[in-house]
């Protein structure tokens, strides 16, 4: 008796699990979104018919399956070097448990605060989840990364709306209709039933009928042409070549070899992030290499660290063929353990540094000062700065372009460099700008600013792309209100919840 008593528990928690599991395959690169129609539904069941506590290990075990099979590519990140090798279980483990955690608290305060099994139920069980979701990827680890929305990233007209609401809105949006199914096992008679799946197919409809037409408009634009050929280089150089100790001057040599500079056309070259293993002050020494290779007519932008004072920072700058510094930007938002090492003082006795080379760590910038270079104006982000939602531009400035270098390499060949660009997609129609993504061994692009990909060249390969003209667009109501959005309509599905609670003790 005791036995079968554990055995049904232990079931639970796998097939939860298992759950989550499924529910990674519909992010990129897979995209099967339409697993979230049976996942959501059965956590929400299995969540209705438990207790409180144990509910907190439901959710918990779902959110371990969720994370660990759609970050475990992070780990890749721990093998160039032998002292991080020895992490890597742990982080494989430790990782998807503590970011579990947030699916834990959802099912937990969702089995405190449901007292029915009625629609208010539901509408509960979409509230947390989008709640947590929103403070997960704001205010409590400021990571939004991998959030169900993402499932929807190649559905180009379903996702239009993110330019009115925004990623955290349209992920509330998705829970809920994913959830839909879910009415057909709650007290509500088949008609209310059916009515209620009929809005939400109506709402899908209205939704997709939006972003058609919103893509056709978009198309009708006119077309610009740009002062200089934007052009965008995907070196796919190994990692393994700058722990090796590969001098600037190789790497260089290979930059201008599959950039192919073109002496008498006014170019501006996008190199990625981190090719130079040089700080800013000695790229003076390559003078000579640059003006042999460049010519007045060109301009350079380029990944590269920085110093000021006694503090380094991971830069993004512009300069000319006499490496003339025209403009700079220190990357504001860095990346945890592989730009800095929280708990420094302490992590430092135990032997161990930052992921990226070197011991010290990168220091934060807060200045994000937009890039204009003949009369166009590009707004500069490094790296994973293009999963900030909402934030991308604080002080609220004019631009044209969202400019965004990285280095991919630390993903390894993994789901996450597609995760990575998904993301990208997803600003662009935010922002209603075209993203301009140059990588290192990622998938470097130009997005339009329906999130469709104008040109693209995949992780596996090297060579260019060329930007000469792009459309106008108009600012978009999310760049204006960003966030704001979600609070306004997690506000009316509360108030419909108290509404419902209130009708139904009535």
């Amino acid at each position: 008796m005791l036995r079968n008593k554990l055995l049904i528990p232990s079931l639970i928690l796998i097939i939860s699990s298992l759950l989550g599991i499924i529910s990674s395959f519909g992010l990129p690169p897979y995209s099967f979104y339409f697993f979230n129609f049976i996942v959501f539904p059965t956590l929400f069941y299995i969540a209705l018919n438990h207790k409180t506590k144990f509910n907190f290990f439901i959710g918990w075990s779902f959110g371990f399956g969720y994370f660990f099979s759609n970050l475990y590519w992070l780990t890749n990140s721990l093998t160039f070097e032998e002292i991080f090798k020895p992490l890597i279980p742990v982080v494989l483990i430790l990782l998807p448990l503590l970011l579990g955690l947030f699916y834990a608290l959802s099912i937990l305060l969702f089995s405190i605060f449901n007292k029915k099994k009625d629609l208010s139920s539901l509408l509960l069980f979409i509230i947390i989840l989008s709640l947590v979701d929103f403070l997960r990827g704001t205010l409590l680890t400021n990571f939004p990364w991998n959030i169900t929305v993402y499932s929807l990233t190649n559905l180009y007209n379903s996702i239009q709306l993110l330019s009115i609401v925004g990623t955290y809105t349209l992920n509330l949006f998705a829970l809920t209709i994913f959830l839909i199914p879910s009415i057909f096992l709650l007290k509500i008679k088949l008609k209310k039933q059916l009515i209620i799946a009929s809005l939400a197919i109506v709402f899908c409809f209205i939704n997709y009928v939006y972003g058609s037409i919103a893509i056709k408009n978009y198309q009708k634009n006119k077309l610009n042409n740009l002062q200089s050929i934007v052009k965008i280089i995907s070196p796919n150089i190994s990692l393994d070549k700058f722990f090796e100790g590969t001098s600037p001057e190789s790497i260089l040599k290979e930059l201008v070899k599959i950039s192919k500079p073109e002496m008498e056309t006014n170019t501006l070259f996008i190199f990625p992030e981190g090719l130079l293993n040089i700080y800013l002050k000695d790229l003076g020494y390559y003078k000579n290499f640059f003006k042999e290779n460049f010519s007045d007519k060109h301009k350079i932008i380029i990944g590269i660290n920085s110093m000021k004072e006694n503090n380094i920072y991971n830069s993004m700058v512009i300069v000319d063929n006499n490496t003339k510094l025209i403009k700079k930007y220190d990357k504001n938002k860095l990346v945890p353990f592989g730009e800095y090492l929280p708990f420094e003082v302490f992590l430092k006795k135990i032997g161990l540094k930052k992921i990226t080379q070197g011991y010290q760590s990168f220091s934060e910038s807060s200045d994000r000062e937009i890039f204009n270079l003949n009369g166009i104006k590009f707004l500069p982000l490094i790296c994973y700065e293009i999963i900030d939602t909402g934030k991308l531009n604080p002080n609220n400035d004019s631009f044209d372009f969202i400019l965004n270098i990285s280095e991919d390499g630390w993903f390894g060949n993994s789901i996450g460099i597609h995760q990575h660009f998904a993301h990208s997609k997803f600003r662009a129609i935010e922002e209603g700008k075209y993203v301009i993504r140059s990588t290192n061994n990622g998938i470097t692009a130009i997005v339009e600013p329906t999130g469709n990909y104008l040109k693209k060249i995949e992780s596996t390969e090297k060579g260019f792309i060329e930007l000469k003209e792009y459309r106008n667009t108009k600012k978009t109501l999310f760049s204006s209100l960003g966030n704001k959005i979600f609070f306004y309509l997690i506000l009316i599905y509360i108030s419909f919840f108290l509404f419902l609670t209130k009708f139904k003790r009535g």
